[in-house]
C-alpha cells in the first residue's frame, strides 16, 4: 500500500482547503484546540477511534484519513484558473516558445524522448522507459472526458478565441481544433509516459523541475552537463502539438513533495489573449486545486489526485516507478501533410488521409520512424554497456486496440549503425574494412578552444569514429550520425567527394561522454558541443552561446572536426589499388573499349551554378562570403545576380543587401551582375553584406546564397 504523508502536514493542508481553523475542528470533535495543535505539529497523533470523527468533519472516508495519499474533496474543488489580463493593457497572442517548433509528432518524439533521457535515474543503471499512446475518443468516451476536464467552463474561452481567430495564427489553430472535435465527433489524445525518471519534483512556485515545466518559459533545469536540452524550449512542443493548446500532467516523484510521491496532477492551457464576459485574460490557464495561500484562493496549484480522478482524465500510470505522464489533448500532426506515403491501397482513401492531420495510424507510424532514427544509439547496448532507453508506441480508439503496441528495435531500424556501436562496446572493431560486417574504428581529434575569447587550445578530445558497410534499411547511404552523451543523434550528414565506386557504408561519430568515460576532456567536449546546438538540437555550428562563452570563431573547431571525420571515412572506405600483375588489371589491358565521343557544345546560352561556398562573420557583424561558380560548356554564358538571404522556418526568406561585391577570378562584376567570358569553366567572387539590412544579428541566423539570371528579381 502506498505510504502517505505525515499526519500533521496533511491535516494542516486539509483545514486550509476546507477553510477551517484548528479551533473550529476542535469544537466539532469536542476536543481542546491544544490537542489539534499537537497533531499538526507532530507532537502526537489522534487515537484510531478519533479518526472516524476527523473523517466526518473533513467530509471524507476513514481510509483517506488513515492512508493520507490524497487530499479530501471538501472545500475547494478542482477548477480552472485563467491568468488575468495585464493591467497595462498588453496582449500576448500566443506563446512565442511554441513557434520554435512545428506541430509535428516527429519533433515531439525527439524533444520529449530527449527530456526523458536527460531525467533518467542513472544510479540504478536501468534504462528510462518511454511509451507513446495515441487514443482517439468518440461518443460517450469523448463526453466523459470533456466532463472530467470541465469543458463547459473552458468553452467560453475557446469561443472568444475563435471569434478573433482571423487576426492571428494561434487563434486559427485553436478554432480548427474545436471545429474538428464537434464536426467529426472525435478527439485525439497523445500521452507520453516515462518511467525510471526523476518526475516533476519541487515546489509549485519555487525553483525546481515542476515550476520550470508548468509555470515558466525558457527555463532549463537539466540533471547533468551531458543533457541534451539547454534552451528550455523543448517542453513547448507538447503544447504546440495540441490543437487545443491543452496538456494534462500526472507525475510520480523520485523525491517526495509534501510527504507524497504519487499522482501529482495539474493541467496547463495555452491560449492567446481573449475577452470573456467583459474580463480580459492574458493567455495561460491552469487546472488544479485552488491554492488557499493565494489572494482570494484563486490561483490553481497541483493536487494529489485519487485513482478514480486520474482514470477519468486518462492519466493512469501502469506502474509506480518515478516519472511523468503528459497528456496532449487534441493532438494533430500538420507536418504529416508532407508525408505522401500511405498504408492503404485505395486511392480515394489515401487522398482523404493526406488531408487528415489526426489520423492515428499515420501518427503511430511517424512516431516509430522518428524514434528509430534519432534514438537508435540510446536503445543499443552490448558488452558491459547497457541501453539508456526503451521506447514503445501503441494506438487505441475508445480503449480498444487499433495498432498493437510496437517496441522500437534499433537493430531493425538502423541495422548497420547498431552493428557498429555494438562492435565498439564489445571491443571487436578492426583497423580496416576487409570483410563484410566488419566495423573499423578511428580516433578523431576535437581541439577544444579556451573560453572567454582567449586564443589557444584548452585540450584535445579524442572522438571515436566507427565505419561499417551499409544496407538499404539504414536509409540514406554514406551518412555519418554524430552523437554525444545521451546518445541521441544530433547531426546527420553525408560525406562529400567520395571516390567513384565506393561501396555503401554507414558511419557513427561518438563525441564527449559517448566516446567513453576514459576519453580525455569528455566533459569539456559535452559542454562545448551542447553550446553549439540550436533549439532543434539537430546540428553543431555557430550559436550565440558559443560566441559568448568562447569566441566568434569557436565554431571553426567543429568545422575542423568535420574535416577530420570526412578524411578518416574516405581513408577507411577507399578500395585498395591493384598491382599491375593482378588478374583484373591484366584483363583490362586485354579488352578494347570504344571511347565515348566528346559531347557537343550547346549552341544556346548556358547557366552557371554555385559549386562552393565559404561564409564567416566579420568584426562588424556582417557576413563575409566567398563563392565558387561552375560554368558549363557553351558559346554564351548567362549573366547571373548573386542573392543573399536568411534561412527561416516558414514564410519568405528576408533578403540582405550587399555592402561590397567583387570579382576574384573568371568573371567581372557590373552593377551587381556577374558576367562570364565564353570558355571559362570556373569563376570566383567575394562579397560582404550590409549590416543595416540585417533584421537580426548574424550570429543568430543561417545563410542562403543563390544565383539568379537577369536582374535577380
Amino acid at each position: 500500500m502506498e505510504t502517505g504523508e505525515e499526519f500533521g502536514p496533511w491535516l494542516a493542508r486539509q483545514l486550509k482547503l476546507a477553510g477551517k481553523t484548528q479551533a473550529e475542528l476542535a469544537e466539532e470533535l469536542d476536543l481542546t484546540r491544544a490537542a489539534v495543535s499537537a497533531w499538526i505539529t507532530g507532537r502526537s497523533t489522534p487515537r484510531p477511534t478519533v479518526m472516524s470523527d476527523i473523517a466526518k468533519a473533513l467530509g471524507t472516508d476513514v481510509g483517506t484519513v488513515h492512508t493520507r495519499t490524497t487530499d479530501t474533496r471538501i472545500g475547494l474543488p478542482t477548477t480552472w484558473y485563467h491568468r488575468p489580463g495585464y493591467p497595462d493593457g498588453g496582449r500576448d497572442l500566443g506563446n512565442a516558445a511554441a513557434f520554435a517548433f512545428d506541430a509535428d509528432v516527429q519533433v515531439l518524439a525527439r524533444e520529449t524522448c530527449q527530456n526523458s533521457l536527460d531525467e533518467r535515474l542513472a544510479a540504478n543503471g536501468r534504462p528510462v522507459k518511454v511509451r507513446y499512446t495515441l487514443h482517439e475518443l468518440t461518443g460517450q468516451s469523448l463526453e466523459a472526458f470533456r466532463e472530467a476536464i470541465l469543458w463547459n467552463d473552458l468553452f467560453p474561452h475557446y469561443s472568444a478565441v475563435s471569434e478573433g481567430a482571423g487576426g492571428q495564427k494561434v487563434g486559427r489553430v485553436v478554432d480548427a481544433g474545436v471545429r474538428d472535435m464537434y464536426e467529426k465527433g472525435r478527439l485525439v489524445l497523445l500521452r507520453v509516459d516515462d518511467y525510471n525518471a526523476s518526475g516533476l519534483i519541487g515546489d509549485d512556485y519555487a525553483d525546481g523541475k515542476f515550476a520550470a515545466v508548468v509555470r515558466r518559459q525558457l527555463e532549463s533545469l537539466k540533471s547533468g552537463y551531458g543533457a541534451g536540452g539547454s534552451y528550455g524550449l523543448g517542453k513547448a512542443t507538447l503544447w504546440a502539438t495540441s490543437a487545443l493548446g491543452l496538456v494534462l500532467i500526472n507525475s510520480t516523484l523520485s523525491v517526495p513533495h509534501e510527504g507524497r510521491t504519487e499522482r501529482r496532477v495539474i493541467g496547463r492551457l495555452e491560449l492567446p489573449w481573449r475577452e470573456v464576459d467583459g474580463l480580459s485574460y492574458a493567455g495561460p490557464a491552469w487546472f488544479g486545486r485552488p491554492d488557499p495561500d493565494s489572494p482570494g484562493a484563486k490561483v490553481a496549484r497541483s493536487w494529489w489526485a485519487d485513482e478514480e480522478t486520474v482514470a477519468r482524465l486518462h492519466l493512469t500510470r501502469d506502474i509506480d516507478e518515478p516519472g511523468t505522464s503528459f497528456l496532449i489533448v487534441g493532438a494533430h500532426d500538420v507536418a504529416s501533410l508532407d508525408d505522401r506515403s500511405s498504408d492503404v491501397d485505395d486511392e480515394a482513401s489515401a487522398d482523404a488521409r493526406d488531408e487528415d492531420t489526426r489520423d492515428i495510424r499515420r501518427m503511430h507510424r511517424r512516431l516509430v520512424e522518428a524514434l528509430g532514427r534519432d534514438f537508435w544509439a540510446a536503445m543499443t547496448g552490448a558488452g558491459n554497456k547497457l541501453p539508456l532507453l526503451e521506447v514503445s508506441v501503441r494506438s487505441l480508439r475508445n480503449g480498444d486496440v487499433v495498432v498493437e503496441e510496437e517496441q522500437v528495435d534499433p537493430s531493425d531500424r538502423q541495422p548497420s549503425r547498431t552493428r557498429a556501436l555494438r562492435a565498439h562496446y564489445e571491443g571487436t572493431t578492426v583497423d580496416r574494412l576487409t570483410e563484410a560486417g566488419h566495423v573499423a574504428a578511428r580516433s578523431v581529434p576535437l581541439k577544444l578552444p579556451l573560453s572567454g575569447g582567449a586564443r589557444g587550445t584548452f585540450g584535445v578530445h579524442q572522438a571515436v569514429l566507427l565505419v561499417t558497410d551499409g544496407v538499404d534499411k539504414d536509409g540514406d547511404k554514406n551518412q555519418v550520425h554524430s552523437l554525444r552523451g545521451n546518445r541521441m543523434t544530433v547531426k546527420e550528414a553525408g560525406v562529400p567527394n567520395l571516390p567513384l565506386g565506393t561501396n555503401p557504408f554507414q558511419a557513427v561519430l561518438l563525441v564527449g561522454e559517448a566516446a567513453g568515460e576514459a576519453a580525455p576532456f569528455a566533459k569539456e567536449a559535452e559542454e562545448f558541443l551542447r553550446a553549439a546546438e540550436p533549439p532543434e538540437h539537430d546540428r553543431w555550428g555557430q550559436t550565440e552561446e558559443l560566441t559568448l562563452r568562447w569566441s566568434p570563431s569557436a565554431y571553426r573547431r567543429i568545422n575542423m572536426l568535420t574535416t577530420e571525420v570526412n578524411s578518416a571515412v574516405k581513408e577507411l572506405v577507399a578500395r585498395p589499388k591493384r598491382s599491375a600483375g593482378e588478374g583484373g588489371e591484366a584483363l583490362r589491358k586485354a579488352l578494347t573499349v570504344k571511347t565515348r565521343p566528346k559531347p557537343k557544345v550547346p549552341s544556346g546560352p548556358v547557366v552557371p551554378v554555385l559549386d562552393g561556398l565559404d561564409a564567416t562573420i566579420g568584426g562588424d557583424g556582417e557576413w563575409l562570403i566567398t563563392a565558387e561558380v561552375k560554368i558549363p560548356r557553351g558559346d554564351e554564358v548567362t549573366p547571373m545576380v548573386p542573392i543573399v538571404q536568411l534561412d527561416v522556418r516558414s514564410g519568405g526568406r528576408p533578403k540582405l543587401d550587399w555592402a561590397d561585391l567583387v570579382a576574384v577570378e573568371g568573371c567581372e562584376v557590373e552593377d551587381g551582375v556577374l558576367r562570364f567570358e565564353p570558355g571559362v569553366r570556373r569563376a570566383k567572387f567575394r562579397g560582404s553584406t550590409d549590416v543595416t539590412s540585417h533584421p537580426v544579428r548574424a550570429t543568430l541566423t543561417r545563410l542562403v546564397v543563390e544565383l539568379r539570371s537577369g536582374k535577380g528579381e
